[in-house]
């Protein structure tokens, strides 16, 4: 195996400071989900403060999960693996720089705007119009720099995984920019462009594929890298990953319209919705196959490394859920599943099983060799916030499948006059149990993150990022 020495260093600035605010907005992000988990357990804590309430604090939860901690490990993720598969520096450190500081600047804005009710009141869309152009700035800044380097790439081929990065940034790109459309009235409020049942289908369109592309197909890039990485292993089947990508990528954005079954939207396109996301089954464990085949001669690193098992079990959260979620599509199941909880254990199936535990353990992969370290400064500490991850995601999951299936039997429950058999009440009297398991659950994968920051925090403060950029310049020809 030649190699060869690179005149410069990869861009790994950018990356270390994304890895570290990935951790700082998880901590936020999840301890303010813990917190609004307890306010439907004790009321109390909602503080009869209206910024301080559930309904403000809520889509506060949702932008800092999905878009600070998610989006700062995608942004993070994608500029590491998109280097190092290409064999080539960031097209532009300035441009990159932008990308981080733009980013933290649209969710210090979220922090500020939410709690002070100004929201276009849309799903994972709340921004208000100032936020929403300064996002798509940032977006379109984050794709010249992606797409930037792998034109000027040393090597021929484009590695599966800048595939999934690739389509993730220009589909968000589109999703943002059309269902952001609107007419500014102030500052700090604005009106969708769009009205009645077509705004809800373009806020579905949007808001499904904020899963299905945000949260999905930049996660599946990830895992394409970190996966084969860790377990020093080549993808099981790169066939596969082709054929998934192009199949995923086709039938995902048709999905939307499962959220709006028994809605005014026209019976077909409901219909069409239920039928792409019964067939998106079969893309979705593809990947997910994939990879836990890419294992094949390497389940017994299992035993010894917690980072590897973070990817894989995030793999098994992902193919549950990517099972689960076109069950709920069915209109049938629907009319039980779609109002009580059984809908938010669902989301958490995939972003605290899927989406966090492979962020997770992709950033427990970079930072050591971010900082010039052999590892990371605790193995034990791992392996703990392994198992308060995997039994909190657990107990959050259960929960809410309990609480959704009696909350939805209860309300379509009627007496022989046609009558109601519960009330309202007596529903969520039935729930309380289960709001408690979820805060607990809730918690235990929270408290595992602290544990994150104290390792990351020991791992860089030992570290030599020198020594790490040095290290850099020296690429491997032929093995990413």
């Amino acid at each position: 195996m030649s190699t060869a020495i690179s005149p410069t260093a990869y861009n790994y600035k950018v990356v270390r400071q994304f890895a570290i605010m990935t951790v700082v907005w998880g901590i936020l992000g999840m301890g303010l989900g813990v917190f609004i988990a307890s306010q439907l357990v004790w009321p109390q804590l909602n503080l009869d403060l209206p910024w301080t309430s559930f309904g403000r604090l809520r889509p506060l939860h949702t932008n800092l999960v999905i878009f600070a901690f998610g989006g700062c490990a995608l942004f993070g993720t994608s500029y590491y693996v998109v280097q190092r598969t290409c064999q080539t520096r960031l097209i532009s450190d300035s441009m990159a720089a932008f990308t981080f500081w733009g980013w933290q600047a649209v969710i210090v804005g979220a922090l500020i705007t939410l709690p002070m009710g100004y929201t276009t009141t849309k799903e994972y869309a709340e921004l208000e119009w100032p936020l929403a152009i300064l996002l798509a700035i940032v977006w379109v800044t984050y794709g010249l720099v992606f797409f930037g380097t792998i034109v000027k790439r040393k090597t021929k081929h484009i590695y599966v995984g800048n595939w999934f990065y690739g389509a993730f940034i220009v589909v968000t790109a589109m999703l943002h920019i059309v269902n952001h459309i609107s007419l500014p009235v102030s500052l700090f409020k604005s009106y969708s462009a769009y009205a009645g049942a077509t705004d809800a289908m373009i806020q579905w369109w949007y808001g499904h594929n904020a899963v299905g592309f945000f949260l999905t197909t930049g996660f599946l890039g990830m895992m394409y890298y970190f996966v084969p990485k860790q377990a020093e292993r080549p993808i099981y089947s790169y066939r596969l990953s082709i054929v998934h990508f192009w199949a995923l990528i086709t039938l995902y954005i048709w999905a939307g319209p499962h959220h709006l079954h028994y809605t005014a939207l026209p019976d077909w396109a409901q219909s069409l919705g239920m039928v792409m996301s019964i067939i998106l089954l079969a893309p979705s464990w593809g990947g997910m196959i994939n990879g836990m085949m890419t294992l094949s001669g390497a389940w017994h690193k299992l035993r010894t490394d917690p980072i590897l098992r973070f990817l894989v079990v995030s793999l098994a959260f992902y193919g549950m859920s990517t099972f689960e979620g076109p069950m709920m599509a069915i209109k049938t199941v629907t009319s039980l599943s779609h109002y009580p909880d059984w809908t938010i254990g669902h989301v958490h199936a995939g972003a605290l099983g899927w989406v966090a535990m492979i962020s997770i353990g992709a950033v427990y992969h970079m930072i050591p060799r971010l900082y010039g370290r052999a590892q990371m400064h605790s193995v034990g500490l791992i392996n703990a916030h392994f198992w308060l991850a995997t039994i909190g995601t657990v107990l959050y999951i259960a929960s809410m499948w309990v609480n959704g299936i009696t909350q939805g039997l209860m309300w379509r429950a009627i007496n022989d006059d046609g009558t109601l058999t519960y009330s309202f009440v007596e529903a969520l009297q039935a729930s309380h149990p289960g709001y408690i398991v979820r805060a607990l659950g809730g918690a235990f994968f929270a408290s595992g993150m602290l544990l994150m920051a104290y390792n990351v925090f020991r791992t860089v403060r030992a570290a030599n990022p020198v020594e790490a950029d040095e290290a850099a310049k020296i690429v491997v020809v032929g093995a990413h």
